[in-house]
């Protein structure tokens, strides 16, 4: 038994901590979408719903064997900027929430996964939580992504009582859109990864978040990380690693 555990130990010692970066709020803009799916490695491409260029923007990201994923707008607390088309607000019903859904999915071509816009009010809601983790559930094959924007989210403790495999947003990279910021959130988000295993970073498609990526995207193997798909860190989560 105690050589089963060391065995076991000695392994998650010598397993190379693995990174999920999500990159946001594509849609609007189609030079910031391909560079974007230019990045080196999986990273995992959030796409607005019914935006000008979700649609390109999904078939680019599918070709170059990215993730593509429907960045889902759900009510915040305090709504400063406008959420768009395809918002999921605390008055729908279930029935008017799955209506929605399968429409963002409709204008979000090749999505294997879904994360929340905004939604610091919604995502603390277990009833709207459930109805969204019901209807992921029923589509078949979809994970989930809390983007985690408020510590009272019930989202991803309902998504795995519903069986939906997911996980949550460690760091976001570029909540301050400075070089020196997004290089101390990238420092972190390897320290959690070190730590835990595993991290996940959400950035948004700002010029200076894209211009550290393409720098420091390349050097992580020789750091001695490992860039993986959103999916396999799930998996690797769900089993423990």
């Amino acid at each position: 038994m105690l050589a089963a555990i060391w065995q076991v130990s000695y392994a998650a010692a010598n397993e190379r901590p693995r990174l999920a970066i999500i990159i946001d709020d594509l849609g609007n803009v189609m030079p910031a979408g391909q560079r974007t799916v230019n990045l080196s490695g999986p990273v995992a491409c959030a796409i607005l719903p019914h935006t000008p260029y979700a649609a390109s923007i999904a078939e680019q990201a599918r070709s170059a064997g990215k993730e593509v994923l429907l960045h889902l707008p759900l009510q915040p607390i305090a709504e400063i900027l406008p959420l768009g088309m395809g918002s999921i607000d605390i008055d729908n019903t279930h029935r008017q929430l799955a209506v929605i859904l399968s429409a963002n999915l409709a204008s979000v071509p090749n999505a294997v996964g879904v994360n929340t816009h905004m939604g610091s009010l919604l995502t603390q809601h277990p009833g709207h939580m459930a109805w969204l983790m019901d209807e992921l559930r029923a589509r078949g094959g979809l994970f989930f992504v809390d983007s985690y924007t408020t510590a009272s989210s019930v989202a991803l403790r309902l998504a795995r009582e519903a069986g939906v495999p997911a996980t949550r947003r460690d760091v976001f990279l570029d909540n301050v859109a400075d070089p020196r910021e997004v290089d101390k959130e990238f420092s972190r988000l390897k320290h959690l990864a070190r730590l835990h295993g595993s991290a996940v970073a959400i950035g948004h498609p700002y010029d200076v978040t894209l211009e550290y990526l393409e720098t420091a995207l390349p050097r992580l193997s020789a750091e001695g990380f490992e860039l993986v798909p959103v999916a396999a860190l799930i998996r690797d989560q769900e089993a423990g690693r």
